[in-house]
């Protein structure tokens, strides 16, 4: 399973740790960038992994800011990505078996690392649910 993902400046440290751990399981990890401290925009590096996860070039991606909430809103413009943004391990479960999330994002600067890779564990062991939630997610993208 490829997984790409990205950041901004508050987010790289985790991204950078958290590429070292999924390489460690056995995933190939694509990154998007941002690999500096220096301030950036968000929006730079959350684009191109969008376009990767609709594409198929990665199956999922993850995506890491201050508080999650850029990247989730930018990466939710596009219509193939439903990017949930998870603080604790039942809603980064929650994220994938009811809304299917194909992108994971995280608040860097309210979550420890350990939360983190917690978070990130439990979205990449969890199945969909599907049923009713698929009927849910049929109804997002704009048409």
């Amino acid at each position: 399973m490829k997984i790409g993902l990205c950041s901004d400046h508050a987010g790289v440290e985790y991204k950078a740790k958290l590429m070292s751990y999924l390489l460690g399981k056995g995933y190939e990890v694509v990154n998007f960038g941002t690999d500096s401290t220096e301030s950036c925009d968000y929006c730079d590096y959350a684009h191109p992994l969008a376009r990767a996860v609709e594409s198929g070039e990665c199956n999922l991606g993850i995506a890491i800011c201050g508080t999650g909430n850029g990247m989730a809103m930018t990466l939710n413009k596009h219509q193939g990505i439903r990017a949930g943004l998870a603080w604790n391990t039942a809603v980064g479960t929650l994220v994938k078996e009811h809304n299917n999330a194909n992108v994971l994002v995280l608040p860097a600067r309210f979550i420890s690392y350990r939360m983190a890779v917690s978070i990130v564990r439990a979205w990449l062991t969890t199945d969909f649910a599907g049923g009713r939630h698929q009927r849910r997610i049929d109804k997002i993208p704009v048409k």
